[in-house]
């Protein structure tokens, strides 16, 4: 049973609706479904959010620490609350799928992303659920960097935030670890 969910982005306006926060749109939406509001906390170096979801208690937490030192900030967040790493799920963006698809798994590596690797550093395990948000890939010969960190088009931003709400609108589904059902969410467009 997910207990935290942790949503991967950058603090400050220029980094609001870029593909790398992926993670903090998800969790606006959740947090706004769910009537919960955001705390800034010094103690956890990010914004927090007690919430009761599908009848569940659940702390969300989007690390104010930037991405590539998003651990710190779960770290201290999971240790205060005893949460186990298996207990928690982070939502991150994915380079590796397209716009409109969304795929939870239980485990694994890093795959070069960042904010993971931190985590997985801080926390000491790979233990924990993941939600990957496709963001699609860059043009070949393009910066991935830029490509993360830059706005989608009008059209990706409405996919990016159709399908969060539509992952919002069947939490019990995450919550609950239901891996397979959760992969069955995606939006596809042809």
């Amino acid at each position: 049973m997910i207990k935290l969910v942790v949503g991967l982005g950058n603090p400050g306006q220029q980094y609001e609706q870029t593909r790398h926060n992926a993670g903090f749109v998800f969790l606006d939406r959740l947090a706004s479904a769910s009537r919960c509001n955001w705390i800034a906390s010094a103690q956890f170096q990010g914004d927090t959010a007690n919430c009761s979801v599908a009848g569940n208690k659940l702390v969300l937490l989007k690390p104010m620490t930037f991405m590539n030192k998003s651990g710190l900030s779960v770290g201290k967040l999971l240790r205060y609350y005893k949460i186990k790493s298996e207990e928690m799920l982070v939502v991150h963006d994915e380079l590796e799928l397209p716009e409109g698809v969304v795929k939870m798994k239980r485990d694994g590596g890093h795959a070069g992303h960042n904010g993971l690797r931190d985590i997985i550093a801080h926390v000491d395990s790979r233990d924990f659920y993941r939600l990957r948000v496709g963001i699609g890939r860059p043009a070949p010969g393009a910066n991935v960097a830029d490509y993360v960190l830059s706005k989608p088009s009008r059209e990706g931003l409405a996919l990016l935030d159709e399908v969060c709400q539509m992952v919002v609108d069947k939490i019990e589904l995450l919550i609950g670890g239901d891996v397979a059902a959760a992969n069955e969410l995606s939006i596809v467009r042809g």
